[in-house]
């Protein structure tokens, strides 16, 4: 039975009845263990390295591995030039933007566990993103929901710190911002690309600016490897900018957006044992309350989103 190309393109993949949700639930699992474990990565790290050269250099690094994937599977090097305004956002969003706020936060002092909790908020921001993208015309329980997750945000940066945002915390909110935007524009593409390639080509087509800028910041930034930081470079470069992309944005294609967001809800939580585990970093009962309410607050947001066509 052949399919009809344009369908797909114009409607949203969530509302496709006949795929089958768990196999992208479990494919954007998939992406969302691997997405885990940027922000510990991104520490180790940079104990051996600067700050804007892993927020740089993973990206010209994945960049290598995309051309070897795509020469392989004797795919074009770059994407339908119709497609170049969708894929520069995706540029703009994951292959520049998150890491490099990320990455900022982390090496101004935002422990890994604080990080994990504010970008909590992300598949929320997705979210709103997708809304604004696909036209929908979410419930007020949709809006209810984002308003006290930012408040849960704002009161756990507020009594953590100084009565005041840092400016790690900023950092950390355009990070999640450009996350959101890099998420929904590949996943919109992923309805008629294969994942692989969306990411693929977003590497690609950054690797003009991404590749010289890294050599530029190997030369002349101090470097001092170890075991640890090669392995959290490798990592990121790998894994977080790469390989997990690959099981999401093929889970967005094909469980829909705000399944592989419900996935996404386990973030957090993910990153906070990481964190533990591998850095040795304290969990309080605020943090964890913290991360809790901002999961209730985005599976509400899920909960209250309406589906294209619905009635108002």
């Amino acid at each position: 039975m052949k399919t009809d190309n344009s369908a797909i393109v114009i409607r949203p993949v969530a509302d496709v009845p006949h795929r089958p949700s768990w196999q992208g639930s479990l494919l954007a699992g998939v992406g969302v263990l691997s997405f885990s474990g940027s922000f510990p990565g991104t520490v180790f790290a940079m104990r051996g390295f600067d700050p804007y050269l892993v927020a740089i250099g993973r990206a010209a690094i994945a960049a290598i591995a995309a051309v070897i994937c795509l020469k392989a599977a004797g795919a074009p090097l770059l994407p339908p030039r119709a497609h170049l305004r969708t894929y520069a956002m995706i540029v703009l969003g994951v292959v520049v933007g998150f890491p490099v706020f990320s990455g900022l936060a982390l090496a101004g002092g935002a422990s890994t566990a604080h990080s994990a909790v504010v970008i909590g908020l992300l598949p929320a921001a997705t979210a709103v993103f997708a809304v604004l993208r696909a036209g929908e015309r979410p419930r007020p329980l949709f809006w209810a929901a984002c308003a006290a997750g930012a408040l849960s945000i704002t009161v756990f940066t507020l009594t953590r710190g100084t009565g005041r945002f840092a400016g790690a915390d900023v950092l950390l909110v355009l990070a999640l911002l450009s996350a959101a935007v890099g998420y929904t524009e590949g996943g919109r593409l992923a309805r008629e690309t294969p994942g692989w390639r969306v990411v693929s080509y977003a590497l690609v087509l950054a690797a003009p600016i991404t590749v010289p800028v890294a050599v530029v910041l190997a030369v002349a930034t101090p470097m001092e490897p170890s075991a640890e930081s090669l392995a959290g470079f490798a990592y990121v470069a790998l894994v977080s900018m790469f390989l997990g992309f690959i099981p999401w944005y093929a889970g967005l294609a094909m469980g829909g957006i705000a399944r592989a967001g419900q996935i996404q809800l386990a973030q957090p939580l993910l990153t906070l044992v990481w964190a533990w585990l591998l850095l040795g970093e304290e969990i309080g009962a605020a943090t964890i309350a913290a991360a809790f309410a901002v999961l209730v607050c985005v599976a509400l947001t899920q909960a209250g989103r309406r589906r294209p066509g619905a009635g108002t």
